[in-house]
């Protein structure tokens, strides 16, 4: 590490700061990354992945309790959480070393340590209290993440009261649950506790679960849900958290009265906290709010040579989003005159049972925005693949200017929505409009098709329902 000056300095190895130092290097700017526990960020080690590994695991448990749905036989079904966990965290493992590596083939200096600033293109990094070095860098790329909000009363203790990461490695099974907040984290953990057989209850302070989907999908999956053993409490404040040695009750109060629920354990998953402390900002022009990095369409901040990326800016706060945000700085560092990123390109996905994705617009929100809408459903009850697969429960939802016929969005339900949405992206990215889907070929049998037909539903010319 004799060489202490780069063109580029990321602070980060999410995903986020792992790709734009590996773009950055593809560009040929000499780039080094501070990271100060461990490559791939919370998204690799301790979100994004290990909890589609743990849920990977439910979905198998929920297809072999129903076996005979399928003409087959599965008695004396059960599962060994530890080794649950234990693959879930091999996966993690796995994809970090793979960092490790793409960093290395694209001759990445990885800094281990705690990055602050220390003056104009200078970054000092320690390591336990003790000095690693100053380095210098014509360009520095904040990429810190953001970690788990905590509410007064609600903090996790690490035995009754969780977050994602305890939530992950549990000591034992809950069979009891209190999921507070119902946005993706709050559901994947409930679906995947539900699914392995606990009793569980979320609770949202919004009217509806999954508040940034369109509300019609949100109903859908709360009825989902609901039919599979949750319950579910929306309008509603959790406080007064009183712990005893291996329970906990929380005062619930909805409609004006209070109700107390005692579980074995509480999930807290009511959003993010930046990671802007001890990074020195306080002595840039750097512009905070609540908390968050204020950034321009080409992510960098008031402070210049500056940047800043994923969770720590502005939302949505998505791995995708900061990956392509990190593509988008390192070439405009290089001088290559990127594009800057359209959030209503940007697709959201939660991988419970079933599956939420979408992109775009709302309906609520198309029509907030002065637009004349035309909206397609199609139902997988309607599709051959879906009722092969024994997954007839489900919808897709278009939505179009009536006028121009461009996409607007698109909202789904049901059986690999997650892998289908980005379909629609692709579309809405293109400037695609209605007459071009419809012109389409999709392949049958496939799940597709339903994205088809729902276009068509939007003009009444649906053709299987």
């Amino acid at each position: 590490m004799a060489d202490m000056n780069y063109d580029v300095i990321v602070v980060g190895a999410g995903p986020g700061g792992y790709v734009a130092a590996i773009r950055a290097a593809q560009l040929g700017l000499h780039t080094a990354v501070v990271e100060r526990e461990h490559l791939g960020g919370i998204c690799l080690n301790w979100g994004c992945i290990p909890t589609k590994a743990l849920l990977r695991s439910a979905e198998v448990m929920h297809l072999m309790k129903h076996a005979a749905d399928y003409g087959l036989s599965a008695d004396g079904v059960s599962f060994d959480l530890a080794k649950v966990v234990e693959r879930s965290r091999k996966v993690a493992g796995q994809l970090n070393g793979g960092v490790r590596h793409l960093l290395k083939k694209n001759k990445v200096t990885v800094i281990d340590g705690e990055a602050k600033l220390a003056g104009k293109g200078q970054v000092a990094v320690t390591k336990g209290g003790a000095a690693v070095g100053t380095f210098g860098a014509r360009h520095i790329i904040i990429a810190t993440g953001a970690r788990a909000r905590t509410l007064p009363g609600l903090e996790e203790d690490g035995k009754l009261v969780w977050t994602y990461k305890k939530a992950m490695t549990p000591d034992g099974f809950p069979k009891s649950l209190l999921v507070i907040g119902s946005g993706a984290i709050g559901i994947e953990f409930a679906s995947f506790y539900n699914a392995l057989g606990s009793k569980v209850t979320v609770v949202e302070v919004m009217d509806r679960i999954l508040p940034v989907e369109d509300a019609e999908i949100s109903g859908l999956a709360r009825k989902a849900f609901e039919k599979q053993g949750m319950r579910i409490i929306t309008g509603a404040k959790a406080g007064n958290l009183r712990k005893s040695a291996d329970s906990v009750t929380v005062a619930v109060e909805t409609g004006g009265k209070t109700e107390d629920i005692t579980v074995d354990r509480v999930i807290v998953a009511v959003g993010i906290s930046p990671n802007t402390e001890n990074l020195g900002l306080e002595n840039t022009r750097v512009k905070l709010d609540r908390g968050h990095i204020v950034t321009n369409p080409m992510c960098e901040t008031d402070e210049p040579g500056l940047y800043a990326i994923g969770d720590v800016t502005q939302p949505p706060w998505l791995a995708h989003k900061a990956s392509h945000e990190g593509v988008i700085v390192a070439e405009h560092i290089a001088g290559k005159h990127p594009h800057p990123l359209d959030v209503r390109m940007i697709p959201g996905c939660t991988y419970s049972h079933p599956q939420v994705a979408s992109v775009g617009l709302t309906e609520a929100k198309a029509k907030e925005k002065g637009y004349a809408v035309k909206v397609g459903r199609f139902p997988f009850m309607g599709n051959g693949k879906a009722i092969a697969l024994g997954e007839p429960e489900g919808l897709v939802k278009t939505i179009f200017d009536a006028k121009t016929g461009e996409l607007l969005g698109a909202h789904m339900i049901g059986a690999e929505v997650t892998e289908l949405i980005q379909g629609y992206t692709v579309a809405k990215t293109l400037e695609t409009t209605e007459a071009d889907l419809m012109h389409t070929v999709f392949p049958h049998p496939t799940l597709s098709e339903m994205m088809h037909e729902s276009v068509l539903d939007a003009y009444g010319r649906a053709i299987h329902f």
